[in-house]
């Protein structure tokens, strides 16, 4: 199991490693034919670095990248052709580099380049007067190279949203199975633990949304990759919707052991709602990969089902615990619809339609029931 799982980061890693590999070829074989340049090892560094920069705005954040080589350098090759190499000389180029960036309004990628780069021109190859310039063309040349890498052979922006969501909607729909459990079982101490793992949610959900505005950002950038861009913007629509349905099964949890807590009484169907949530949740994952698709029908019904059943638990009861949990069955479903296409009033108006439907059924059972 461990060597297969070695061989699946491999093969995920396959891309990125092409990518870096034609980029420094191609910075190395650049600098050296096109501009002359001996030994120019930054064009191939930059090249890497800029490559390694988060799929999140990497055009903004390779130019930070080059920016805080060049400040590196041109403060390494300044100082070091004045004061000489040695420890000393080491540590003031690299504060002054610093605090350089910092001083141009650079980020903590801008500032941590200019530290590396200043580094590099003292270790590797010391000027003798005044600024290399070849080394900051250099660094720009492999920063260009690594956008133009990443334009021409970008990664899947499918493959990167739905590999994130997967993790996130399992979770979330163990979260509600969990809670479920607690309540049908009437046990504190596994609704703690669903509470718990409620509030892990929040880093999938992050990881989502970052990996959701990369996806979007190579839809837009790459031309290899523009057929995606509608079903990429499915995921984007999802996104704010699915992290709202994290917040409130995060405050479902907290309601559900608050109810427990206080020994209040809660309708078998609460617990039923939740799982219908869970299903629809765990049919998430078909429905964004079809875009909205007739795979959405499941996950939509099965919403649909939990709001109207605790809509009608709250008509026969007025326990402010399950107020507070039919509050959030409600709203968690209704942000479940609006992620599947709907907007706010028709996923309000859907299950208000739901609820009505499942109330005449019931009262087509209650009048069969005494001739059965």
């Amino acid at each position: 199991m461990r060597l297969r799982s070695r061989l699946g980061d491999l093969r995920r890693a396959g891309l990125p490693i092409l990518q870096a590999t034609l980029a420094a070829g191609a910075a190395w074989l650049i600098a050296t034919e096109v501009f002359g340049h001996a030994r120019p090892f930054f064009a191939p560094i930059s090249a890497i670095i800029c490559l390694g920069a988060s799929y999140v705005e990497r055009g903004r954040r390779t130019v930070e990248l080059m920016v805080g080589v060049t400040i590196g350098i041109a403060v390494g090759d300044l100082l070091i052709s004045v004061i000489g190499v040695g420890t000393l000389q080491l540590m003031v180029v690299v504060a002054l580099a610093m605090g350089a960036a910092v001083f141009v309004g650079g980020g903590p990628i801008l500032v941590a380049q200019a530290a590396s780069a200043a580094i590099l021109v003292v270790t590797l190859q010391p000027p003798t007067e005044g600024i290399y310039w070849a080394r900051i063309i250099d660094a720009f040349t492999g920063g260009l190279v690594a956008i133009g890498v990443a334009i021409l052979l970008p990664v899947d922006p499918l493959a990167l949203a739905h590999r994130t969501v997967r993790p996130l909607l399992n979770e979330l729909a163990g979260a509600l199975d969990d809670v479920a459990t607690a309540l049908r079982t009437d046990d504190a101490t596994a609704c703690e633990r669903a509470l718990a793992r409620a509030r892990t949610l929040d880093a999938k959900a992050g990881a989502f949304h970052t990996a959701v505005v990369a996806a979007g950002e190579t839809a837009r950038m790459a031309p290899p990759r523009w057929r995606t861009r509608d079903a990429v913007a499915h995921y984007a629509d999802a996104d704010p919707q699915l992290d709202n349905a994290v917040r409130n099964v995060r405050v479902l949890a907290r309601g559900a052991m608050r109810a427990l807590q206080l020994g209040d009484h809660v309708p078998d169907d609460i617990p039923l709602a939740l799982q219908e949530l869970a299903v629809a949740v765990r049919g998430f994952d078909d429905a964004l990969s079809d875009h909205g698709g007739d795979t959405s029908a499941g996950p939509r019904a099965a919403a649909l089902r939990a709001a109207a059943r605790a809509t009608l638990v709250l008509e026969r009861t007025g326990n402010m615990s399950v107020s507070v949990l039919v509050g959030q069955v409600r709203s968690t479903a209704v942000d479940l619809l609006r992620a599947l296409g709907l907007d706010g009033d028709e996923a309000r108006t859907a299950v208000r339609a739901a609820a009505r439907e499942v109330a005449q059924e019931e009262l087509v059972e209650a009048d069969l029931r005494p001739s059965l």
